[in-house]
């Protein structure tokens, strides 16, 4: 499998690593405030900005969330309703993500050695070493790169950067910070629902600030994510430390178990997914049990009344039904994609129409 070709599939079907990088790297630019003057700069020399800028710079920040999809979306639709989730580095490789949660709060710290994540609702710390000493950056465990999140953009602007007309659309101001927008078009060709995704250049440390996803048809961004604070500076030793508090369970990650690599490739190697197609039109497809579509739903967590029936039974009430080659499935709409699953267990999902991810499943075997 292509590396370009699955983070562009991880992206366009709004994936773990894929929604991680949009989650955690931008916010709307300040309303009805004058643009900036800054110097002029040609796309490719933005882009090559961004891509050069190897670590974040020491800094920290608040991160806020608007979900305008259509569609619920684990991870996606909560994040920014129980407060602002705080990012900080130290520019050296160490970082600090705090995620707030329903009475807590999720902390994930890469001291640069070791990447813990702390529940402090179940009491539970996950750990996870990073790789042998002199292996680089594809040993750094996957949980690290939640805490990275202008890493997450820089890959995908260099990924999707080929497929797209990229022109650098004025200036506009982030977290009270003077900003490019760099913005990305599918080519002519492409078969996508989406219009543009526009990031935000921070103008003096060439950080991705700000990330909104516009699809077709839609005047506001179905995706806008990101800053609404953002210093740049020196931050406390401290907060790149954790030991785990007294009577926390802890369970320590073997390598066996462990995601690393440079891009989304190791998360998917070892699931049974592929992409179809490549550019903005690229399908995400996989399969599930057939028997687990078909298994009895759990009711309530009390023993009352939950949603019953099965998968399928749920897929008939949200999803359209349809049939072709493949035999029965439903299709699952939302503003910037759509979803196939068949009655036998085939997925196909991206930010393209019902007809790219029938054809995708058309082709599975």
């Amino acid at each position: 499998m292509e590396t370009k070709k699955t983070v562009l599939a991880v992206a366009a079907a709004g994936t773990v690593a894929g929604v991680a990088g949009l989650v955690l790297l931008a916010s709307p630019a300040g309303a009805g405030e004058a643009p900036p003057a800054l110097p002029e700069i040609g796309p490719e020399a933005l882009v090559e900005s961004v891509l050069s800028t190897t670590e974040l710079p020491a800094l920290s920040g608040a991160v806020s969330l608007e979900n305008n999809l259509g569609l619920p979306v684990p991870g996606l639709s909560e994040m920014g309703q129980d407060g602002a989730v705080r990012v900080f580095t130290d520019g050296n490789g160490k970082h600090r993500l705090q995620l707030p949660s329903d009475g807590g709060e999720t902390t994930v710290i890469d001291d640069g050695k070791t990447v813990w994540v702390w529940d402090s609702v179940d009491r539970t710390v996950q750990k996870t070493a990073h790789g042998a000493e002199g292996k680089g950056k594809a040993e750094t465990p996957l949980e690290s790169r939640f805490a990275d999140p202008a890493t997450a953009a820089r890959e995908l602007v260099d990924t999707m950067r080929a497929d797209s007309t990229v022109a650098v659309d004025g200036t506009a101001r982030v977290a009270g910070r003077p900003v490019y927008q760099l913005v990305l078009a599918p080519q002519p060709d492409e078969r996508t629902l989406l219009r543009e995704i526009r990031v935000s250049v921070d103008s003096e440390t060439r950080v991705p600030l700000q990330i909104e996803v516009l699809a077709n048809g839609q005047a506001d961004p179905a995706v806008k994510v990101g800053f609404t604070e953002f210093t740049a500076g020196p931050q406390d030793a401290s907060l790149f430390q954790f030991t785990p508090p007294a009577g926390a369970e802890v369970t320590e990650q073997t390598p066996d178990k462990e995601f690393r690599g440079e891009s989304a490739e190791d998360l998917f190697a070892g699931l049974d997914i592929e992409p179809y197609g490549e550019g903005w039109d690229t399908v995400l497809t996989g399969t599930v049990p057939a028997d687990l579509l078909t298994s009895q739903l759990p009711t309530g967590p009390r023993g009352e009344a939950g949603p019953g029936g099965n998968p399928l039974d749920l897929l008939g009430t949200i999803g359209k039904e349809v049939s072709g080659d493949f035999g029965t499935g439903y299709v699952i709409k939302a503003k910037v994609g759509t979803a196939l699953i068949t009655e036998d267990g085939k997925v196909a999902l991206g930010f393209v129409p019902e007809e790219v991810v029938t054809e995708a499943v058309n082709q599975m075997k």
